[in-house]
Parts: structure tokens; sequence; C-alpha cells
């Protein structure tokens, strides 16, 4: 690695950050419902809300960080996304709930500038570690941040609101007193054309065939998983009569699971096989949990199919965002990744409002069957296009 210790510090800046996004996420569907009324189509909204800010501010903010650096705008952030938390917790309505999730998304759009960060401060072919290090801090994020919500949740959701806040204020002061900056070639004194799209841009990188196939892949398979965001803790609650601790637990085990897979086997792996046989073993794998997930019967079987799925994702997430990064140009790093976290956004956009539509007008198991037939189109994808090797690098777009 070109800087093992800035490695270090952005692992513990983004475990800590996920910790406190991942206290509200087995609650705030049930939040929703039980103590605001909300209906299911309604929470596939406010899910859907956090990602659609993304889609729009992911490549916004890893453009101004290839100006500006990556270390102000993790910072801003950070701080933003405490006062979403902040506003959850007074929140006695759906409309301060969906501001809330406005804002929580806006801070969210720093992941692009995360990825950015770990491509400024890893060699090419030690990317694939390094983004699995990022998973590996979701991953953690999503272990101990839903137990606590869990926990906290038994003193009022308003107290799980306050924690995730504690845990966003914490990394802000970790990265404002531990994290250097790593776009040390930043061009600050070049005018930044301000737009929530690149429409130009853009199109140049959808359009040639590796990175834009990449992308849409990515695209595909954030949607499958972006079917159970909201479903998922309102199955555990409507249907398997889960308490919020039991949907905390599970969401924790996907998160161990997925640390222990990105965090450790990743390194193995992906020096061990080819980017391909990772991207269609890792979409059987979620192909399976996805489909058993509405048949899990009970609490222990729920648990098995969320760790099959969790292994799937666990190496989905880091092997194509590496593959997009190894792929483009070393100054548009930022810019790429911030399109594919865009995207990818986007389809936590659609995937919950499609769960939630689904889930209350077609049936329980529809979110869930819908992710699976997906997750099989990738694997289709992945096995005729990559068999052609056709994926290489960008020296510019």
């Amino acid at each position: 690695m070109k800087n093992k210790a800035s490695l270090s510090i952005i692992f513990l800046t983004i475990f800590i950050d996920l910790m406190g996004f991942g206290i509200l996420i087995p609650i705030l569907p049930t939040f929703a419902s039980k103590d605001l009324g909300v209906s299911d189509l309604g929470i596939g909204v406010i899910v859907a809300i956090f990602s659609l800010m993304q889609f729009f501010f992911n490549p916004v903010l890893g453009k101004i960080s290839d100006r500006f650096g990556r270390r102000p705008i993790i910072l801003i952030t950070q701080l933003l996304t405490a006062v979403s938390y902040i506003m959850f917790s007074f929140a006695d309505s759906f409309l301060i709930l969906f501001l809330s999730r406005m804002l929580a998304g806006f801070g969210g759009s720093n992941i692009g500038v995360a990825q950015a960060y770990i491509a400024d401060i890893t060699t090419r072919e030690e990317r694939s570690k390094g983004m699995g290090m990022i998973g590996a801090a979701f991953g953690l994020g999503f272990v101990f941040g839903p137990i606590i919500g869990a926990f906290l949740s038994k003193y009022g959701y308003h107290v799980a609101g306050f924690g995730s806040a504690t845990f966003s204020l914490l990394a802000f002061f970790f990265t404002l007193f531990m994290l250097p900056e790593s776009n040390l070639e930043k061009e600050s004194d070049k005018q930044l054309k301000f737009s929530f799209i690149d429409i130009t841009y853009t199109k140049q990188v959808l359009t040639h065939p590796s990175l834009g196939f990449l992308i849409i892949l990515f695209f595909i398979i954030v949607f499958s998983m972006a079917n159970i965001y909201g479903t998922f803790s309102i199955l555990g609650y409507k249907f398997y009569h889960f308490s919020d601790q039991q949907n905390g637990i599970l969401f924790g085990i996907a998160g161990i699971v997925g640390a222990i897979i990105q965090g450790g086997l990743m390194r193995i792996l992906s020096n061990k096989f080819k980017d391909r046989t990772l991207i269609l073993s890792g979409s059987l794998l979620m192909m399976l949990g996805l489909a058993l997930i509405p048949y899990g019967i009970n609490f222990f079987g729920v648990s098995i199919v969320i760790s099959i799925f969790a292994v799937g994702t666990g190496i989905l997430q880091p092997t194509i965002p590496s593959m997009i990064s190894k792929y483009s140009p070393e100054s548009e790093q930022g810019a790429i990744l911030g399109i594919n976290q865009s995207f990818s956004a986007f389809a936590r956009v659609l995937g919950p409002l499609w769960g939630g539509f689904s889930y209350d007008f077609i049936g329980y198991q529809f979110p869930f069957l819908t992710g699976a037939f997906f997750t099989f189109v990738t694997f289709l994808l992945s096995y005729f296009f990559l068999k052609k090797e056709r994926i290489v690098q960008v020296e510019h777009v």
C-alpha cells in the first residue's frame, strides 16, 4: 500500500460514521409504521429519498473533491449527517422524517469521495483490497449499528437518533484531527462548473464499453439489494413477528458476514480468482439468499438465508467498484466513482419504491423475488460479456 496509516484511518472514519447510519436501518421502517402510521409504500418513499439525494450529489461531491480535496468534503458531509439524525429524533410527522432523510442523503453522498480517497492511496494492483476495507467498514458498521439501535430503541426511537448523531460527530472529529488529505494533486485554481449532472461527461463514461458495462452491472446489483431495504424489517415485524431487537440482530448477522468477506477473505479471493469468477459466484449466492428470505420459516432459518445473501453482496460490493477504479484514469477517479455511486443511488431510489409498492399491493414475497430475478440477470450478463475479456483500461474519458 502507498499509505497504510491513511488506509487504517479512513477505515476507522467510515466505520464510526456507518455505525451511526446502521443504528437507524432496522428501526426506521417500524418507527414510521408504528409511531407515525406511514403506509408500506410511504416507507419506501422515505427510504428512497435518501438515495435520490445521493443520486444528485454523489457526482457533484466527487468532482469537487477532485479539485479541492477529499478531506473537506468528508468533514462537511459528516456534520450534515449528524444534523439529520437530530432531526430524526424530533420527527413527529411524515414531513419531518422525510426532510431528515433528505439531509441524511446529502450527507451520505460522500461514498464516492471515500472510494476516491482509497484510490488515491492504493496502487491499481492493491485496489481490490482497499475497496474491500471500505466494504469491511460498512459491514462492521452494520454489525454494531443495528445492535446498538435495537438496544437504544427500547428507551425510545429519539434516543436511537441521538445515538446516531453522536457517532457521526465522533467520525467528524476523528477526520478533523487524524485524517490527512489524499488528493495532493488537486487543481483548486481551475474554475469548477457546478451542475447536478454533467450530462456530456456522464454520457462519455456510460458509452465507454468497459466503464459503461461495469456501472450498469453495479446498478442492477444495487437495485436488487435495495428491494429489501425498507421491506426486510417490515417482513420481520408483520410476517415473522420479530421484535426490533431481533431485526437488529439479523442486520448485525448480515454485517458480520459481510465484514468477514470484505475485510478478510476478499484479499485472498482477489488474489486467487479472476474478477469474473468473483462476480459470477457472488451473483449466484446473492440470488439464492434473496429468493429464500420470505421462506425462512423462523428466526434461525432467516439468519441462515440472510447470511447467504451477505456472502454474495460481500463479494460483489468491493469487486465491481474496484474494477471501475482500475480501469479509470487516475485524474478522474473521484468523478467516475461519483457517477457510479450516483447511479447506484438511483438504484436505491427505484428499489425501495418498487419494494414498498410490490409488498403493499402484490405480495410480501415480491420485493425479494424481484431482487433474485435481477441478480440472475447480472449473472447472465457477466457470464457472456466478461467471458469475452473486453474490459480494458481507459486512458482518458
